[in-house]
């Protein structure tokens, strides 16, 4: 787990999508079959013991004894030879070979999947680390272990760390990198809205090619903008954004989800929508939100249609949405039972009819709320003076 090639995704996070797959409750099992196969073929080129023993107690996998144990004394035979060059570079070498020679062990366990131990070492190795450079490559490889195990208080954590040595320094490749880690962990824990803002401020400077593909990365901006942003924004940050519009088009549904909203064309956005609820659903970090970002959508959607009207019929939205007057009904009742739209249906004629609150309203009703506190404060403050 050091990184991967330039531009190609950490084959970790590879896997932990493989597993996540291996999991589902919607994935065919023929698939799975295959799934369980290349995941196997994972961890054997690894030698990843620790992953493997934790998933045949959990019956992801079936266990093989003697497939684990020739693994595990692989593993003591390297991590033997790792503790050689510690102690060598310990005795004959300088501080940065020793430095290095720590790091390569606790790389080692990265790789095998030893969580606990891999910690361990990378916080042996940080207290050989000068370099605010070289402690910030520590944070990255922590981060990525704990997007492996989707640990987000590690996450939060680790965050947290790189944001206070950047304080010490730190250069702006590193600070634009830990904005996407940040982004990906902010839409993890459904901040949606901080997860667009820093997504989209690292539309042009993106290099994490480690945490996920540039595809990935601008389906992740496109889905968090959409719940987020304004029009005008959505406007001029997403839909006219050069950086998204070159691959736009790579990703299915995408580009209709995106336009079709912005067009106002609600048949065609229903449409897509569909096909973006599956890649919602299959995707590691956004299926445990899969129903609220659905919810939250369509909470756009339909805001922005009764937005152009006073009053409407239920059957004129059913049509432009290209669905029945039930299920339209149906929806929403609910959504303004929750309080999510402001509108009312009037059931005996078929008529919704916008009670949207007015700005200048609300904000003449808090000044006026404002001004209270403060006379009152006032009062009481002349009061104390008095006596």
């Amino acid at each position: 787990m050091d990184g991967g090639a330039e531009g190609s995704q950490q084959p970790h996070l590879i896997l932990a999508n493989k597993l996540f797959l291996l999991t589902h409750p919607d994935v065919p099992d023929i698939e799975k079959v295959e799934l369980k196969s290349e995941v196997v073929d994972f961890i054997k080129s690894d030698g990843m013991a620790p992953l493997y023993e934790t998933l045949a107690a959990t019956s992801v996998l079936d266990l093989d004894q003697s497939f684990l144990d020739s693994m595990r004394t692989a593993n003591e035979e390297e991590l033997k030879k790792l503790d050689e060059k510690i102690a060598d570079a310990e005795e004959n070498l300088g501080e940065s070979e020793v430095r290095e020679a720590h790091l390569a062990k606790a790389l080692y366990f990265i790789r095998i999947s030893d969580k606990e131990k891999a910690l361990e070492q990378l916080k042996l190795t940080e207290g050989k680390t000068v370099a605010v450079g070289q402690k910030m490559d520590l944070v990255f490889y922590t981060l990525q272990l704990a997007f492996f195990y989707m640990d987000f208080d590690l996450v939060s954590k680790s965050i947290d760390k790189a944001k206070k040595l950047f304080e010490e320094g730190g250069d702006w490749e590193r600070k634009n990198r830990l904005k996407v880690y940040e982004g990906l962990y902010c839409m993890s824990t459904r901040n949606f809205k901080k997860a667009a803002s820093l997504f989209l401020d690292s539309i042009s400077t993106f290099t994490t090619y480690e945490i996920f593909p540039y595809e990935t990365f601008i389906f992740y901006t496109v889905l968090t903008s959409i719940i987020t942003l304004d029009r005008v924004s959505l406007k001029q940050k997403v839909v006219d954004a050069p950086e998204i519009l070159t691959v736009l088009g790579k990703i299915p549904f995408l580009s209709e989800f995106l336009n079709s909203l912005y067009e106002c064309q609600y048949k065609a956005f229903f449409s897509a929508f569909a096909g973006m609820a599956e890649q919602i659903k299959f995707d590691r970090y956004l299926y445990p939100h899969f129903r609220f970002y659905m919810r939250e959508v369509r909470t756009v959607v339909y805001s922005q249609f009764l937005e152009s009207y006073k009053s409407v019929t239920v059957e004129a939205m059913a049509k432009a949405f290209g669905v029945s007057v039930d299920f339209i009904d149906q929806e929403l009742s609910r959504f303004i039972a929750a309080g999510k739209l402001h509108c009312k249906i009037d059931k005996v004629a078929g008529v919704l009819e916008t009670n949207r609150p007015d700005a200048k309203n609300a904000l003449y009703q808090a000044t006026i709320k404002q001004g209270d506190f403060l006379l009152n404060r006032i009062q009481k403050l002349s009061r104390v003076i008095d006596l």
